[in-house]
């Protein structure tokens, strides 16, 4: 079973009890989620600094020395801050392409309701900005192929 499937009733019993938690005692419930979010950062950040700073893993018997010889050459951390990299990409271009849809989505449907006759122009518009979230995968494909 996947580890995150079985961290979704954990999710939901402890945001459960955070709204119990601040229903009850608002001001020191405060202080203890804040204090909880504070401790969850840090070890996110230790998280985040030990992988960027690892080596790559050392591979069992029997591996080809081309292969070996490329894991020694990569500088530690390199394939942990190029999938950073990739999500990064994929995040900001689904974002931009967020915003492009809404405005141009919007304007399409206003005009659409003047003259219905323009819903294929209005779509291929539509289209079009849905592109950029295409190019930001793309990006992360070839980045993650780097990695």
């Amino acid at each position: 079973m996947n580890l995150w499937l079985v961290t979704i009733p954990v999710f939901l019993i402890a945001a459960t009890g955070a709204i119990l938690l601040v229903k009850r005692w608002r001001k020191s419930a405060f202080k203890f989620l804040l204090a909880i979010n504070i401790a969850v950062m840090v070890g996110a950040l230790a998280l985040l600094v030990g992988a960027l700073s690892s080596g790559p893993a050392a591979a069992a018997g029997g591996v080809e020395p081309a292969v070996a010889a490329a894991a020694a050459a990569a500088p530690p951390g390199a394939g942990g801050a190029a999938l950073i990299a990739a999500a990064i990409a994929v995040a900001g271009s689904s974002i931009g392409a967020a915003f492009a849809v809404a405005y141009t989505g919007s304007a399409a449907l206003a005009a659409m309701s003047e003259r219905p006759e323009i819903f294929g122009r209005a779509m291929v518009v539509v289209g079009l900005a849905e592109g950029i979230a295409i190019y930001g995968l793309i990006i992360a494909i070839i980045l993650i192929g780097k990695a």
